[in-house]
């Protein structure tokens, strides 16, 4: 995409970001009674609501109370009610952005429903279809069909589609819709919707670049995890995915082949130096290589590989490693030693071309952000990446292999309703998993501002090594349950077979089946529609931070990534400092290091950074103690100014491989 389509691009996402966010504050205020500063009308003073608009307002009043027990300092409640109305805006544009790139005729994955609004093609059908369910409706129906296409979508990116939460309950009033179409499909902009990198380039022109300046003038180090956020949105230019990505997984498939892979050709940034007997582990013409200590090294089924970028953005990484896959698969799937399991499972060649897609969004890409847009757009871009793929099968709609999974995890605090927490744990036995959850909801405390650098995994280990040891002080042969009546399945342990491993892997799933258990109960229950809100928001969230320990709690064969850099946010601040004693002067410095802890030994990282860690003294412990002696470095291209968009600093890009 050329500078002045961007250009173009960019003006409407700020235009469509304003219109959108004064039209909900008004509804807000106008409709609901929940005004800028924070203060709430009764809810008996709105007598022109009906019983829909009191459930809707009732909703609203539990998102602001759920969103402010997550803030910390002054007036949480007015900056609570700020993030509400930004984080329905954006999902809304969002939407609307992804609608509109699926119905291009080289996607053809839904009718066209945006490009035309009232008038467009998918509309005019459905309202010859279902006349009835029109009649009285006062836009004459052009919101219903919007919302019924995003129920239908939810049941694959719910993260994008799912209008459960009360993020959608606002919508915009007829006249800011059409304000808002009309950006959007301004006949300047239809180039850009052909190309796949238009919804990461809304992800960051969503903030406009005076907020940002704002921002810095006002504070040196990011305030809020928000702040954080869209302080370091730069766009990850191709080439430099590619040169990363070329050299870890690419590189990694490589020596596994002994050389004989397409990727040699695919990658062009792919480094193919002398290859040792230390480097091989299979070869087609061979099942295993022997090494030079004369140890033999599995090959490996590429369902097993794992790449996760921990600061993901909008999944530029995740999206190229897709294409490199797809070439995985295939050479793998007609090895004589590795292909053997994907064979047994797979035995029409064809049916296995078909799943491929799926298998490689639900096997091997993990992303993780603290940016809720940024996991909303990062999981339809690998979605629609997928569609791509079986489009280039031949496949219609109907014979593509549905996606049910997708690992893209926003990392958020546990929520802070700690009342709810008690209700939902009161059941849970022993005690001693109460304390344990307990324990977890606190620490999970900073995963909003720390994001992938929160050691949640080590912190879960010495919680339950704790309660390991005070389990086994226990008389011999005690039996326990760990879950009461709900579930109904329950596990007896013995306190002496504890351990770290197998009692949080039990726990954790056990867990998650109570939350779930939760939330069908939470939809039935007949007390305020406001508490269940509350309810469902809380398990929610709980099942997100589930998701996000669960990334953590694995170990990767290829992390990429390009992380936040400067200081870190306030409210991180001292817990960046306690847990990366080593690196705590720049964030990308910590992410390198945390990086290389997420990885299987002899895995690649790939990122791209500052270039100030390779010669200033502050990031000397860096340079000694992890890069030259954690990992090993294997390529390194030093690129100056001008690469991150607008970012003022001099980059480097750099692969090492984790050697300890």
């Amino acid at each position: 995409m050329d500078q002045s389509l961007r250009n173009t691009l960019y003006a409407a996402v700020v235009g469509c970001r304003r219109l959108l966010e004064e039209d909900f504050r008004q509804q807000l205020e106008g409709v609901y009674g929940i005004h800028a500063d924070g203060r709430l009308e009764p809810l008996s003073a709105l007598v022109h609501l009906d019983a829909v608009g009191r459930a809707e307002r009732c909703g609203l009043e539990a998102a602001v109370q759920h969103i402010a027990l997550t803030l910390q300092g002054k007036d949480r409640q007015q900056r609570a009610l700020a993030q509400l109305v930004r984080e329905s805006a954006f999902t809304f544009l969002n939407r609307l952005a992804a609608l509109k790139l699926m119905e291009q005729p080289q996607r053809a994955l839904i009718q066209p429903g945006v490009g035309a609004g009232a008038q467009s093609r998918g509309f005019r059908q459905f309202a010859m279809l279902s006349p009835e369910a029109l009649r009285d409706e006062p836009d004459g129906g052009y919101r219903l069909y919007l919302e019924l296409l995003c129920d239908d979508l939810a049941l694959t990116l719910g993260a994008l589609f799912d209008r459960s939460q009360p993020q959608s309950v606002l919508f915009p009033t007829q006249s800011c819709l059409q304000d808002v179409l009309a950006l959007l499909n301004a006949p300047e902009l239809d180039p850009a919707w052909g190309e796949d990198e238009t919804i990461g380039w809304i992800y960051q022109y969503f903030t406009p670049s005076e907020l940002r300046d704002e921002a810095r003038a006002a504070s040196s180090a990011p305030r809020t995890a928000h702040e954080l956020a869209f302080r370091n949105q730069f766009y990850t230019p191709r080439y430099v995915v590619a040169f990363l990505a070329d050299n870890t997984l690419g590189r990694l498939w490589w020596k596994l082949r002994g050389g004989q892979t397409r990727l040699a050709e695919q990658c062009a940034y792919l480094i193919q130096d002398e290859l040792t007997m230390s480097d091989l582990r299979f070869s087609i013409s061979e099942p295993a290589i022997v090494n030079r200590q004369s140890k033999i090294v599995n090959p490996v089924d590429p369902r097993e590989l794992r790449i996760l970028d921990p600061a993901c953005g909008s999944g530029h990484f995740l999206l190229y490693c897709f294409d490199l896959l797809l070439t995985i698969y295939a050479e793998a799937y007609d090895d004589p030693t590795v292909g053997a399991a994907l064979r047994r499972d797979y035995p029409d060649r064809e049916a296995f071309r078909r799943a491929t897609p799926k298998l490689i969004l639900e096997h091997n890409l993990h992303g993780i952000d603290i940016d809720r847009r940024a996991v909303q757009i990062a999981g339809l871009a690998l979605w629609l990446r997928a569609q791509r793929a079986y489009r280039e099968l031949g496949l219609t709609m109907r014979e593509r292999p549905p996606i049910t999974r997708l690992h893209i995890v926003c990392a958020e605090p546990m929520p802070g309703e700690y009342d709810l927490l008690g209700e939902f744990a009161r059941d849970l036995k022993p005690a001693i998993l109460e304390t344990l959850l307990r324990d977890l909801w606190d620490r999970m405390r900073l995963a909003g501002e720390a994001g992938s650098l929160l050691k949640i995994e080590q912190e879960i280990a010495a919680s339950i090594t704790r309660a390991r040891e005070t389990l086994q002080s226990l008389p011999p042969g005690v039996q326990l349950t760990l879950f009461g009546a709900q579930p109904p399945q329950q596990l007896r342990l013995d306190p002496r077979e504890l351990d770290d491993a197998s009692f949080w892997a039990d726990a954790e799933e056990r867990v998650v089946q109570a939350l779930h258990a939760y939330a069908a109960s939470a939809r039935t229950w007949s007390d305020s529609a406001g508490r269940n809100v509350t309810r469902r928001l809380f398990v929610n969230d709980a099942e997100q931070g589930i998701a996000f320990i669960n990334l953590l709690r694995q170990r990767y064969d290829v992390v990429l990534m390009n992380p936040p850099f400067g200081a870190a946010s306030l409210g991180s601040k001292n817990y960046i400092a306690q847990a990366y004693p080593r690196t705590k002067n720049d964030l990308y410095a910590a992410f390198v290091e945390r990086g290389l802890e997420l990885l299987k030994p002899g895995g690649a990282l790939g990122a791209i950074t500052s270039r100030t860690g390779f010669f200033l003294t502050s990031f000397q412990k860096w340079r000694e103690e992890i890069l030259l002696n954690e990992a090993r470095l294997v390529a390194m291209a030093d690129l100056g100014y001008g690469v991150l968009d607008t970012a003022m600093v001099e980059t480097a890009a750099y692969v090492v491989e984790k050697v300890k």
